[in-house]
Parts: C-alpha cells; structure tokens; sequence
C-alpha cells in the first residue's frame, strides 16, 4: 500500500497495515501538504522590545518578542464595529492561487495523503481580525456584529475548500485552538449556538467532495469533541494528549473519530524520561489505534515542529520517534 492508501485506511478504520506516520526523516512521512498562495503579509517597522512586525493578508498587525514563535495580534483589522463595512478580506477563490499546490502534488505522483491548509475555521479567523478580547466580549454583547463577521469569513473558507477539491485534495487540515488548560474557551451553550454551525457548513463542504477533514485544536476542548464529530471532524490533532485522557478519549470516540499525536509536549516529553515517553508511545497506539480495542486503525503519530519553544532537544522527540516505528505495525 501506498502511504496515501494507508492514510485512507486509518481514517476509515478500514484494516491498514500500520499506523499512519506523520514525523520526520527518516522515521516515515505519509503526507504532502498543499498551500493557498495568496496570503501576503507586510514587514512593519517592529516597535520598542518587539523582534518582528507585520501585517498579514487579512489585516491584522502580529508583532513578536522572540523570533521562536509565530507572535501575536497586536492590531485587530476591524478596531470598530462601524468599519466593517468598508473591509476588504482576502480573495482565497482566485484559481491562481492554487497552482504551486496542484503542481507540487501532481510531482508526488499519487504517493501521499493529500491536505489542503486552512488558516482555520471561522472562530480563528475572525478572532485575529477583531482581536480575541473584543472578539470574546462581543460574542455575548454583539452577536448581530459577529454574524456579519463571519459570514465574510466563511464565504472565503468556503471559496479555498472548492478550490482544493479542484486540484485533488484528499483532506483539508485547519488550526484552531478551543481550549484553555481546563475548559472550553466559551460555554458549550455558546459553541453549540454560534460555532457548531460554522462548523457544519465547512466541514460539510469538504464532504460533500469527497475529502477528510482533520483539525489540530489544543487545550481541553473535550466538551464539544461529540459536537465536531457529528459536524464531520475526522481526525483530531493533539499535542496534548493526556489533557483529555488517552483512554478517554478511546472509550468516548474510538473507532469513529481518528487521531493524530506526539507524545504529549506538556507532561509526557517534558520527563525525558525515555521509558515514559516509550510507554506513551504504546498507550496511544493500543488505545487510540485500536490495537488492543478491537479495531484497526485510527492513529496518526505525529512530531511537534519547535522544539526550542518547549525548552526540548531534538532527541528526546527522536525517542518517540523510534518508538512510533518500532511498534506502527499490527
């Protein structure tokens, strides 16, 4: 089987032969990422103590302390209610806009699992453009406002998710963080009123051509886990793990909902203890793969990309990583 076969056949719970492979060389890669092209950001002149500053394509002025991390608004794109009219998003249907993506996965020659990028759902983009703690406060106080906003959002997200399935993507993979440490950001009344929607309508585009949708989310957003499957979430990609509980997560949504995780960034790899992290690895793959479940498939190892920004070294994740490999087969 291909990796693109196999990718398949562990969303589909559908007997792969192995766990799906999501790390670095030369521990196995089944995916190929393909990329809208059109965002276009402009460096700024950085201000007092800050690395960076830019404005991105919707707008929305990121400045940084560091130069590890991907910054932070400080600027929203709409700083007043009565400006959105007047805003001009970004246009993600433009067909040019595609062709680096098409091109770079018509090379691969049909060999990887096939994802179309997304800047997010509609939560996190419209969060930057307002900036999160406006965006917060008028989830309560100007629902009408938030409305308008995300119907701008969504009908771009909506251009993007045709465009992919133009050019062959297997999947779509957002970025969308819900949860603090404990909870949901908002009531799960709120997300279910104002946010399950926005999710159905995008994730049921996607579906409606054929392709997968996976979502990375971090923080405990456990809540609503029901809430995204029902909505067509098919896989979900946890840095952190253990914050809903490996078994948890196998006895609630095991054999329905997939999972794609490195070994957790915040407890686990923080030991670099090389048993622990080796005991992960097995807890994840018997658990959420399946192997000791019933099923097969369901679990995607993955490897978190900034190692520096968590204070680790590559080889404690290389422990993992051997630890994937040796135990992916069933």
């Amino acid at each position: 089987m291909t990796p693109r076969e196999i990718i398949r056949a562990v969303l589909t719970f559908d007997n792969p032969p192995r766990i799906g492979l999501r790390l670095p060389a030369p521990f196995g890669q089944d995916f190929i990422s393909g990329h809208w092209s059109g965002g276009q950001s402009r460096a700024l002149e950085p201000r007092r103590g800050e690395k960076w500053r830019r404005m991105d394509e919707w707008g929305v002025t990121w400045a940084s302390l560091t130069n590890i991390d991907k910054g932070e608004p400080v600027e929203p794109a709409v700083a007043d209610w009565k400006d959105l009219d007047a805003y001009q998003p970004p246009d993600m249907g433009r067909a040019e806009d595609y062709v680096k993506a098409a091109a770079k996965w018509q090379a691969d020659g049909n060999q990887h699992y096939r994802t179309g990028s997304l800047p997010g759902f509609t939560f996190n983009v419209a969060r930057y453009i307002r900036k999160l703690e406006y965006y917060l406060c008028d989830l309560a106080g100007e629902p009408e406002n938030i409305a308008r906003l995300h119907a701008i959002v969504r009908a771009e997200l909506l251009k993007a998710i045709d465009r992919y399935a133009e050019i062959g993507a297997d999947a779509i993979l957002f970025c969308e963080d819900w949860g603090t440490q404990d909870r949901l950001m908002v009531s799960p009344a709120m997300w279910r009123a104002i946010f399950k929607p926005e999710f159905a309508a995008l994730a049921g585009r996607a579906h409606e051509h054929g392709m997968f949708v996976l979502m990375h989310s971090c923080g405990r957003m456990t809540a609503v886990i029901e809430d995204m499957i029902e909505c067509g979430i098919n896989c979900f990609l946890f840095d952190q793990p253990r914050l809903h509980g490996i078994e948890a997560l196998a006895d609630a949504f095991g054999g329905r909902a997939s999972f794609c995780c490195p070994v957790d960034i915040q407890t686990t790899l923080q030991t670099k203890d090389p048993v622990r992290i080796r005991e992960d690895v097995r807890l994840m793959i018997d658990h959420l793969g399946g192997k000791s479940r019933g099923w097969r498939g369901g679990f995607i190892a993955d490897y978190y990309g900034g190692n520096e920004a968590i204070g680790l070294t590559e080889d404690v994740q290389e422990i993992a990583c051997r630890a994937f490999a040796e135990y992916a087969g069933y």
